[in-house]
């Protein structure tokens, strides 16, 4: 079985993107959704989690505190290491996990803001990259986050991989810039997949 990832930077559309290879059957595990999801669920984790960065890492409901915790890892490059550290290798598991459900499929895809490069660190085949342009990303970005200010919607884009970066670690690329169609060139994608599986 094929294992493609996908991503991009914030706003560039990965999503929409692994809407339509769900259309065409494909199963698409989300990485960032299932470590938001980990981090609320996992027992173990959050008690590292708690250890870690204290108590107001969740809330009064119990609730994992994204925003403060977004704060506290941001600014401090070491801990944000320390915590993905904790997260990353439960993400990984999860997955595997998640594979074995779906090994009749020809392919899955998995989809992350953060990868590396197919077979850096990881068992991707190859890697999808979306890319849209900077103006576009940002106002996708203010219409659907609304609460989120241009100031820190810049600060997220500069802490993920710049576009050359993204484009290092590509083996295909995804034009998001509405003025090019996505499904063709999903369905391209596809095809070719069906064919290497």
């Amino acid at each position: 079985m094929l294992k493609i990832g996908v991503t991009g930077g914030i706003g560039s559309g990965k999503s929409i993107v692994c809407e339509i290879f769900k259309v065409c059957g494909i199963p698409v595990y989300n990485a960032d959704e299932r470590a938001k999801w980990l981090t609320n669920n996992d027992l173990q984790l959050r008690k590292e989690i708690k250890e870690l960065l204290g108590r107001s890492a969740y809330d009064a409901d119990g609730h994992y505190n994204r925003k403060w915790v977004a704060e506290q890892v941001f600014t401090n490059p070491d801990l944000l290491k320390q915590l993905n550290m904790l997260i990353h290798p439960r993400v990984f598991d999860d997955t595997d996990k998640w594979i074995v459900k779906h090994k009749d499929k020809p392919y899955v895809i998995k989809e992350a803001a953060l990868m590396n490069k197919a077979g850096v660190g990881n068992d991707l085949d190859k890697v999808i990259v979306v890319t849209a342009p900077l103006s576009i990303r940002i106002a996708r970005i203010q219409k659907r986050d609304t609460q989120r200010s241009q100031q820190e919607i810049e600060a997220i884009i500069n802490r993920q991989k710049s576009e050359e970066e993204f484009l290092q670690i590509a083996d295909f690329t995804v034009i998001n810039d509405d003025s090019q169609l996505l499904i063709p060139q999903i369905i391209k994608l596809h095809q070719l997949f069906l064919k290497s599986s």
